[in-house]
C-alpha cells in the first residue's frame, strides 16, 4: 500500500567521538567526500552499477552535478548535487538529490518507492565527525514522524516469508572501535536481504568524514 508523507524530516546523525590517540609525530589532515546516490544491483543475471553519482572530495573536485537517469527497470535518479571543502582542520561534505523512484520491487508484487528530495551532510571537528540528513515526501512506505538514526523499515513479500527489501533511513555507519570517522546515508535500500531473485544496494545521499584521514 502506498503511503504518502508530505512533511520534510531533518534529523541529526549521532556524533562519533574518536578513540584516544597518541600524539602523532606528523600532522594529520581531515578528509571528506559526498555522492548524490549510487546503485549496485544484481537482477536477471545482470550486474548494474552506477558508481558514485556527482562525487566530490575535500581535495577536489569540490562539487559536481548529475542530471540523473534511469537504470533499466530498477530505479530512476533525478538531478543531484554535491559540495565538499576543507578549511583548516575542518572538512565538510554534502549531497542532495531530487525525484528518485525505485521500480525494481514492482515486478515482485512490491511497492514503487519514491523520494521527492533528500540530502546528507557531515563535518569534522577536533575529536570526530557529526552529520545530518533530510528526507522529504516519501511514497511507497510509511515513514515515521521522527526518524532516529538507522531506522529500519521492512517491506514484506519475499520468498518463504522473507523481506522484499529493507529500507534504512538516516543510516550512520561508524567503525568499531570508533576512530572519529563516519559515513551517513539519507536512505539505503537493501534488496532481498535474506536472499531471493535480486540482490544489491541503492543509496540516496551519502556523506563521509574522517578528521584523521590523511596522515
Amino acid at each position: 500500500m502506498r503511503n504518502a508523507r508530505k512533511r520534510t524530516f531533518r534529523v541529526l546523525a549521532v556524533t562519533t567521538l574518536a578513540a584516544p590517540l597518541l600524539v602523532a609525530a606528523a600532522p594529520v589532515t581531515s578528509t571528506g567526500w559526498a555522492s548524490s546516490g549510487s546503485l549496485d544491483v544484481l537482477l536477471d543475471n545482470e550486474h548494474v552499477v552506477t558508481g558514485e553519482l556527482a562525487k566530490c572530495t575535500a581535495d577536489g573536485p569540490y562539487g559536481d552535478r548529475t542530471p540523473g537517469g534511469a537504470t533499466g527497470d530498477i530505479a530512476t535518479f533525478g538531478t543531484g548535487e554535491t559540495g565538499c571543502g576543507r578549511t583548516g582542520d575542518v572538512s565538510v561534505a554534502q549531497a542532495s538529490g531530487h525525484r528518485f523512484e525505485a521500480t525494481v520491487l514492482k515486478r515482485f508484487g512490491g511497492p514503487v518507492l519514491t523520494v521527492r528530495t533528500y540530502s546528507a551532510k557531515c563535518a569534522t571537528n577536533a575529536t570526530g565527525s557529526g552529520g545530518e540528513v533530510s528526507i522529504g515526501a516519501v511514497e511507497g512506505i510509511a515513514v515515521p514522524a521522527q526518524i532516529p538514526p538507522n531506522d529500519r523499515i521492512v517491506i514484506p513479500g519475499g520468498p518463504a516469508g522473507t523481506a522484499l527489501a529493507t529500507v534504512i533511513l538516516n543510516e550512520t555507519v561508524t567503525p568499531q572501535p570508533p576512530d572519529g570517522s563516519m559515513v551517513t546515508h539519507a536512505l539505503h535500500i537493501v534488496l532481498f536481504p535474506q536472499g531471493g531473485p535480486a540482490s544489491g544496494d541503492i543509496y540516496l545521499g551519502t556523506a563521509a568524514c574522517d578528521p584523521f584521514g590523511k596522515k
